[in-house]
């Protein structure tokens, strides 16, 4: 997906994608069906809210990050992002280029992000 156009409540990658749309649309493409939450902003959830709408999705939060979990990071003025872990980077949809990019991880990143895994009925 990484080169996918940028649109608010994108779920499709032929149409475009944001970060939730990203992660859905990743999951839908592994095989995984999710419902992804609806009319959401592009900011002013609460990481409590996010967290709870992946919690209700089947996400479990983990300590250890792999390839394929779902990572949510707190950038600045309040705002929740979230995107796909690689091998050593992070795919997410980029709202200032307006695509899906892949981006290397770094040790601020890591400090900063919370990794979240979907496995049934426990993640180990």
């Amino acid at each position: 997906m990484v080169g996918a156009r940028f649109r608010r409540q994108g779920r499709d990658p032929a149409t475009g994608l944001d970060c939730v749309g990203l992660v859905w649309a990743a999951y839908v493409a592994a095989g995984r069906e999710l419902v992804a939450p609806a009319g959401y902003p592009l900011r002013g959830w609460t990481r409590a809210r996010i967290e709870a709408a992946l919690a209700a999705a089947g996400f479990e939060r983990v300590e250890d990050r792999r390839v394929g979990d779902v990572v949510l990071i707190a950038l600045a003025a309040g705002q929740i992002h979230l995107g796909v872990m690689g091998p050593a980077s992070f795919v997410h949809a980029h709202a200032g280029l307006r695509r899906v990019v892949e981006t290397p991880v770094d040790a601020a990143m890591i400090a900063a992000a919370q990794g979240w895994r979907l496995c049934p009925p426990r993640c180990d």
